[in-house]
Parts: structure tokens; sequence; C-alpha cells
């Protein structure tokens, strides 16, 4: 008796290790996130607010890998018109993987608002617009191992590079079609939109 019962316990030692050590596995790939040598963290601070890593993925243009982009928001959500009319501080981070001009952060900037927004939305933060693209003229130049940062907030949003504050845009609705610019219909990266979402 006392040898099956010593064979019993060893039996569920062992499957019981073998749980803990999947379990510390898998968390530890949840902490450990990395897209192409960035670490992308897996939470970040907003205005007060905790927000959660939604997805992450890599922006290639013309077979150039440009940033690691990641979103952040208060709860997990995969549907893209859900996130963009969300009124809960977000977050676009953008590690930037090569050198990149203004010029062409910004023209790339503006083909994304003009694919996904109307018309008559561009017309209505043509001030914001203007705010935003001095913003990133001012920068100059984005280099390999720069991060901007979009925040989001019912007020409005903080455009950061490394750290440094660019400045702050006013207006909700900007916070939208900034974000439709990687969640929109015609998103500048459609893998991109996937992996924000998480899908």
């Amino acid at each position: 008796m006392k040898f099956g019962f010593s064979q019993l316990s060893v039996g569920q030692i062992l499957v019981r290790s073998s749980i803990f050590a999947i379990l510390l596995v898998l968390t530890l790939s949840a902490q450990a996130l990395e897209i192409k040598g960035v670490k992308i963290d897996e939470t970040a601070q907003v205005s007060g607010s905790a927000l959660l890593l939604n997805g992450a993925g890599l922006r290639t243009k013309m077979m150039f890998k440009v940033y690691a982009g990641a979103l952040y928001l208060t709860q997990k959500q995969t549907d893209a018109n859900a996130v963009i009319n969300d009124h809960g501080n977000k977050r676009i981070a953008m590690h930037f993987l090569r050198d990149v001009s203004s010029a062409q952060l910004l023209q790339g900037m503006n083909e994304g608002f003009a694919d996904n927004n109307t018309q008559a939305e561009m017309s209505s933060i043509d001030t914001q617009m203007k705010s935003f693209q001095k913003m990133m003229t001012s920068a100059k130049e984005v280099n390999e191992g720069d991060v901007i940062l979009l925040d989001c907030t019912s007020a409005g949003t903080k455009v950061s590079l490394n750290g440094k504050l660019l400045g702050n845009i006013d207006g909700e609705l900007f916070n939208q079609a900034l974000l439709r610019v990687w969640l929109g219909d015609h998103a500048v990266d459609t893998n991109l939109k996937k992996a924000l979402l998480g899908l």
C-alpha cells in the first residue's frame, strides 16, 4: 500500500511540476514581447489611466521595416470602429527601426489621414492638422531607436519624441482621424492593423 501511495504522489508532483513549467514559460513569453529586437511594454500610463497592450506589429513600406507599432487601451478590443469611437485614453507607440526624415514621416502620415478620412472630416480638423505637421517637422529626423508616442485623451492628443513633449493638439475629432491612419478601412498597413487589434 505504501508503495502505491508513493507512486501516486510522485505522479502528482510530476504533473503539477509540468503544469507549473508550462505556465511559467507562457507568462515569461507574454512579458517578453519583442518585435525585431524592440521590447514592447505590456502596460502604459496615459493621463493617470493604466492601459494594456492591445496589440503590436511591424510597419513596412516597400519591403522596408519602418517601425514597430503598439496600441494601448483601457481594455482589450478587436473591433477597429469601437477603438476609434471609444472615449477612453489610448496610446499609439512607434518604435523606429530605421532613420526617417520628417518629410518622409509627414508624407506617410498625410497619406494615411487622406485615405481614411472624408474631405468634411479633414476640413473639420484643418487647424489641428497644421499644428501636427508643424510638430512633426520640428523633429527634423527620426532615427533608428527613437520612439514617438501619441497619447489620446478626451482633451486631445499629446505628441512626444523620446520622452520630450513636442506639443498638444486639442479636440477628440483629431484623435479619431489619427487613429484611422492605422485602424481605418484603408489603413496604412493592413497587417499592422490586424496586429494592433490582436487579430
